[in-house]
């Protein structure tokens, strides 16, 4: 199976402090022969990395920390996570939590205080939409579980 991965889960420093967040458990879903699928829609539509930290806005827009709206950008990177997912057979992602573009269930409110609200990233919320399961990093276990193997 293919499943699409947010690229900074596997150790692509391409987060907007220009870091990664490598996480080691999905070395799990390579070894049973899985094929990861690395995107990183904010760098798909076209930010540079690193970046000014953004938010989701209260209707949906994703504005910066320098009020800058970057909803234009998220948008695109995430049609082009769609494509990428589309192209390789992917019916499942696993995304980088309370990420604005990757979040799925929760993420910051658009104050930049670290407040978390139910919603999801732009790339998160059209992924869904089309179908695919999206599950967070602290989701992985699901996941394998779902693939049949014990977390």
């Amino acid at each position: 199976m293919h499943i699409l991965v947010s690229a900074c889960l596997l150790g692509t420093p391409c987060r907007y402090d220009g870091a990664s967040k490598r996480n080691p458990t999905l070395d799990r879903l390579t070894a049973q022969g899985h094929v990861l699928v690395p995107v990183c829609p904010e760098v798909l539509g076209g930010l540079p990395t690193p970046r000014p930290p953004a938010e989701r806005q209260p209707g949906g827009r994703v504005v910066n920390r320098e009020g800058i709206d970057v909803t234009a950008e998220y948008r695109a990177g995430a049609e082009r996570a769609l494509e990428i997912a589309r192209k390789y057979g992917c019916t499942c992602a696993v995304l980088k939590e309370r990420s604005p573009s990757c979040g799925f269930g929760q993420v910051y409110d658009g104050t930049f205080t670290r407040t978390l609200i139910p919603g999801s990233g732009v790339a998160a919320e059209l992924l869904s939409a089309h179908g695919i399961t999206v599950y967070g990093e602290s989701r992985i276990g699901e996941l394998l579980e779902r693939l049949g193997e014990k977390a």
